[in-house]
């Protein structure tokens, strides 16, 4: 482990005091991690709060009982959207639940989240045999969560089409043509949309609707109105996002909230 780390990081891999980890963090609003990585895999949720997670190619957005596997050495950012109160576990590779360089986004059961914080409890100890009790049944919930419907949003790499989307992430209510942007980023309508096919697998349309749905549930779950968040997107009614929200994710804007 030590040489491939130096080879592929040029520095010395260094392992963590026992094999699994675990961490609580409190977030105010607007916080953030800036860019960084870890040697070990991490899985990251939230028992309050919207937590966002940026890599170079996506970015989730999870609230309460969804959690995200982090690869080791994936670079990432996190935000809080609303106040954040976060739960980071760190797991050497030996014990990892999966190998790979991938992201995903898990369900937390109650039993995960219990045996997280009886990992943090017991790992404050040096010889807690509760510690080598927990951790096995924390290890075996992991490997038994299911996965979780994504609320992702790929982003890509070519410079041109990356201006686009990092303008539309600050402005989703953005209702301007794809020649339009088109002309400010110096490529062709037809250049862009055969690079959104490639680079984030949506066509650009598909890839707005994407990005106001991710920001609606943040913006939701910070307690903004149905009639506001709507608004704010770009919609002309309340009746287009409700019928936008409920046909991306199965149900009413009104009872995510209450989920």
């Amino acid at each position: 482990m030590d040489e491939i780390w130096r080879r592929r990081f040029g520095f010395r891999y260094q392992k963590m005091p026992r094999p699994v980890v675990a961490h609580a963090y409190e977030y105010l609003d607007g916080d953030r991690q800036s860019w960084h990585t870890h040697e070990q895999a991490q899985f990251v949720f939230s028992l309050r709060g919207v937590l966002r997670v940026v890599t170079p190619v996506a970015v989730w957005t999870n609230g309460p009982r969804r959690g995200l596997w982090i690869a080791p050495g994936v670079a990432h950012e996190l935000h809080a959207v609303g106040e954040v109160s976060m739960r980071s576990v760190y797991f050497e590779p030996e014990v990892s639940p999966w190998s790979g360089d991938d992201c995903r986004v898990l369900e937390v059961s109650a039993l995960l989240q219990e045996l997280v914080g009886s990992t943090m409890e017991s790992g404050l100890g040096k010889d807690d045999e509760r510690y080598d009790l927990v951790v096995p049944l924390l290890l075996k919930e992991m490997q038994g969560a299911r996965n979780a419907p994504a609320a992702s949003l790929a982003l890509p790499l070519d410079r041109r089409l990356r201006l686009v989307c990092e303008s539309l992430i600050m402005d989703p209510s953005n209702n301007d043509s794809l020649g339009r942007w088109g002309e400010r980023v110096g490529a062709s309508e037809r250049t862009l949309a055969r690079l959104y096919r490639e680079e984030t697998g949506l066509t650009f349309m598909q890839w707005r609707q994407q990005l106001r749905l991710v920001e609606s549930m943040s913006r939701l779950a910070k307690g903004t109105s149905v009639a506001t968040v709507a608004s704010e997107l770009g919609y002309g009614n309340s009746s287009a996002f409700i019928a936008m929200f409920r046909k991306a994710t199965g149900q009413t804007p009104q009872r995510y909230i209450k989920s």
